[in-house]
């Protein structure tokens, strides 16, 4: 009865918070629900560790010849070049915060 007494543009939007609620439990109850796989056959190309960056028709992209000359310092180089591109990562995002005046 308390309902009724409402006027009908807060009967609306009261109709439409319930509603909200309702579907927004139900999206996020099927969130964790388990995904549906079926068997897929699948035959991917796997590339060797050590020829990260290889590509099909070339191979691996050595100029300088360092994997043959310093193989030993393969490893530091790729571990180099991963921070540095984190690095350039985060600068562009400290770039894009500055430029638009977020802090």
């Amino acid at each position: 009865a308390e309902y009724l007494k409402l006027p009908v543009s807060q009967r609306h939007t009261s109709k439409m918070m319930k509603i909200a609620v309702a579907a927004l439990l139900v999206c996020s109850a099927a969130a964790f629900a388990p995904a549906k796989t079926g068997k897929v056959a699948t035959s991917l190309n796997m590339v060797n560790e050590l020829e990260l960056g290889a590509t099909e028709p070339l191979g691996v992209f050595d100029p300088l010849g360092w994997m043959d000359t310093e193989p030993e310092s393969f490893e530091r180089r790729r571990a180099v070049e991963r921070k540095h591109g984190r690095i350039a990562m985060a600068a562009i995002v400290g770039n894009i915060v500055h430029n638009n005046h977020i802090v």
